[in-house]
């Protein structure tokens, strides 16, 4: 009898730092978590810094060298299909918009998931040329975490000329 009344304290203290252990381990995979959404999300605003900056240097930094993009809308025929565009070819095209040119693309927030080494990052737009809207849409930024970095490896955005006014996301 009095050793199953020294049994039961000790089996209270196991559990009790058992369930302190787990505890202190979510909280620090929350807290990675947390950081890792911060540089997840400092990797997009850093491809947009680029992008305003024509600076593809920059853009370079935070995207993967076999990024793959693409693109959703209507061709002329009003069909909707999507597009592959060349990484190259549109740090290119940025590079060489005249500074006559004035080009924004608004980013109206950023929601992130995330789960483990993998993020996407969904980001409704609005772009600007010369202060007039132009287009809206949604970029998906596919990102994945290679020794301690997050870089861009697929972006893919819709563009419409159609329900811009509205909240988009």
């Amino acid at each position: 009898m009095k050793l199953t009344y020294l049994f039961i304290p000790m089996i209270c203290v196991f559990f009790l730092f058992a369930f302190a252990k787990a505890n202190r381990n979510n909280n620090l995979t929350s807290e990675q978590e947390q950081v890792d959404e911060v540089e997840v999300q400092k990797a997009v605003e850093i491809f947009f810094e680029g992008f305003h900056s024509q600076d593809s240097l920059l853009i370079k930094k935070v995207v993967h060298q076999g990024v793959m993009m693409q693109s959703i809308g209507k061709s002329k025929s009003g069909d909707i299909e999507l597009s592959n565009q060349n990484f190259n070819e549109f740090l290119k095209s940025i590079c060489s918009i005249p500074d006559t040119t004035s080009f924004s693309e608004v980013i109206h927030g950023y929601e992130i998931k995330m789960d483990g080494k993998m993020a996407n990052v969904w980001t409704p737009y609005s772009f600007l040329i010369n202060g007039n809207l132009s287009h809206c849409g949604t970029n998906s930024f596919q990102l994945f975490k290679r020794n301690g970095i997050w870089k861009i490896f697929y972006i893919v955005d819709t563009r419409s000329i159609e329900g811009c006014g509205e909240q988009r996301g």
